[in-house]
């Protein structure tokens, strides 16, 4: 009885939190029919925000998948000289405001920053930046454990036989944490498609060339579009759920369990 209980009690609060409000949302996107949801989000508008946002994740999830590899690595393999400051330093996007984050990268890049005259803030660099800032942490914090727990006698055989430390890593250490990096993945892609308050503070929010679907979202609901809102958060959301359904098809069978 109590089994079922604490089942039923958790589902219960799932769909409060999460089902409830997202099928609000699909709910009010196609209240009117499909068309109108369509010619909303086939804006010229949203479409360049919708290319935006992807143009964006697609160079931070991969930047932050090769950063978390090689991190992970160096704070559980090779305990490269300080590095427990970087083990550190890596949850700082978890801890800092996104919006303090944009405050930083402006400071940096504005006309009196240290890096500022590049032409980064107000244009695509500085939404790629931002992007990879608030990203970065979840490919290494999946790593890193996973990396912990095989330990490094398969490695340490492969070695004594000969093998190279690319082949090592080919071989033995990429295949055994394949799903941590996967799973990293889908969160950093998460993260980066969702990304508002960094974006919002260096992006400059100029319709039509720096707005990102995020900030379209928040722009139309603004502007009382409400259909445009609606259907620009169904995009986002249905990339979200066709990213986890891709990762759990490819999961080998015996894996999933």
């Amino acid at each position: 009885m109590g089994r079922y209980l604490l089942r039923c009690g958790a589902l219960g609060y799932l769909a409060v939190l999460l089902l409830a409000p997202v099928g609000l949302v699909f709910y009010r996107a196609f209240e009117h029919g499909f068309w109108p949801a369509w010619h909303a989000i086939a804006s010229p508008d949203a479409m360049h925000a919708l290319k935006l946002t992807l143009v964006a994740a697609a160079i931070a999830v991969p930047a932050n998948m090769v950063f978390g590899i090689l991190c992970a690595l160096a704070i559980v393999r090779y305990r490269v000289p300080g590095f427990r400051l970087v083990n550190a330093l890596v949850d700082l996007p978890l801890a800092l405001s996104p919006v303090v984050v944009g405050l930083s990268l402006l400071l940096l890049y504005g006309r009196n920053g240290w890096l500022g005259g590049h032409n980064v803030l107000f244009a695509t660099p500085a939404i790629v930046l931002a992007t990879i800032f608030v990203s970065l942490p979840f490919v290494v914090r999946e790593v890193v454990p996973v990396l912990r727990e095989i330990g490094t006698e398969q490695e340490q055989a492969a070695s004594t036989l000969g093998a190279s430390g690319f082949e090592i890593f080919r071989r033995i250490t990429l295949p055994s944490i394949r799903w941590a990096v996967a799973y990293g993945v889908v969160l950093t892609t998460a993260r980066a498609l969702g990304e508002y308050g960094a974006v919002r503070v260096v992006s400059g929010n100029i319709v039509g060339q720096t707005e990102t679907t995020t900030l379209f979202v928040a722009n139309r609901y603004q502007d009382f579009e409400t259909q445009a809102a609606y259907a620009a958060s169904i995009v986002l959301a249905l990339i979200a759920v066709v990213t986890l359904l891709l990762m759990n098809r490819l999961r080998p069978k015996e894996e999933t369990r």
